[in-house]
């Protein structure tokens, strides 16, 4: 009975992102944004400049296939990471912020049920905008001429589509504030906290033992990424999923 309910929570929250606009909006903003950008840094790369090559770093600098996809994992990295803290902040706040929750109580699924459903829905969207992140990135480098891809090339084009999926697991924790907080406004400050915290901490030289940088930090230097600390980072989302699940379960219409 339980499968069936989660089952049924889980077609019923497909159908809300596939009919909603938040989602689809987001998704085509990561695609695009992610492009525009990573285009944009290989055509200021290409032009010569001294200026636009030390501000760009010495790997984007490069240009080729090598220069561009460096711009896109670091770009995907940080997009990923506010579109899915947002997403999340959307799928939990909204039920709050609409007064839709109050009737949540009146179905046969259970809440924490219908919380497991929404973050198996939110991670089939990352991996659905993973794979079009990074069909629309290959295909963008071959329209701008940057030619064949080599082997090591391909390699990099595989690390994308997982570093999105790590990444969104890594914003769960949007999920939860926004249930503690019964609105969108605390996901969405969390995910910025969780972004800007990220940045800090890779400057300052401990991004490995941080999850939310690790995957970011990986995709860029596979050899060089302590294996350790990144298995331990997965503990984040499997905490955040489960305070998640368990703060639906106790959830109270006066509180």
């Amino acid at each position: 009975m339980r499968m069936h309910g989660l089952r049924a929570a889980v077609w019923v929250e497909g159908r809300k992102l596939l009919t909603a606009r938040v989602p689809i909006v987001t998704a085509i903003l990561l695609v695009a944004g992610v492009a525009a950008i990573c285009l944009s840094t290989t055509f200021a790369a290409a032009s010569g400049s001294p200026d636009f090559a030390a501000k760009l770093g010495p790997l984007v600098a490069e240009g080729g296939w090598p220069g561009y996809l460096s711009a896109a994992l670091q770009v995907t990295a940080a997009g990923s990471a506010g579109a899915c803290g947002i997403l999340l902040s959307w799928s939990f706040g909204r039920e709050f912020s609409e007064g839709t929750v109050s009737g949540l109580f009146a179905l046969p699924v259970s809440r924490p049920a219908i919380a497991a459903s929404k973050l198996l829905v939110y991670l089939l969207w990352s991996i659905l905008a993973a794979a079009a992140v990074t069909a629309v990135l290959v295909a963008a480098g071959l329209v701008a001429g940057l030619g064949a891809p080599t082997a090591s090339d391909i390699g990099v084009v595989g690390r994308l589509p997982l570093l999105i999926v790590l990444t969104a697991c890594m914003a769960i924790p949007a999920a939860w504030i926004s249930s503690l907080t019964r609105g969108l406004l605390g996901g969405i400050a969390v995910t910025i906290g969780l972004v800007i915290s990220a940045q800090v901490l890779v400057f300052a030289g401990s991004g490995p033992w941080y999850p939310p940088a690790a995957p970011a930090l990986w995709a860029l230097q596979p050899t060089a990424t302590n294996g350790i600390a990144t298995v331990i980072g997965l503990l984040l989302p499997a905490a955040a999923t489960t305070l998640t699940v368990f703060a639906w379960g106790r959830l109270q219409l006066d509180r």
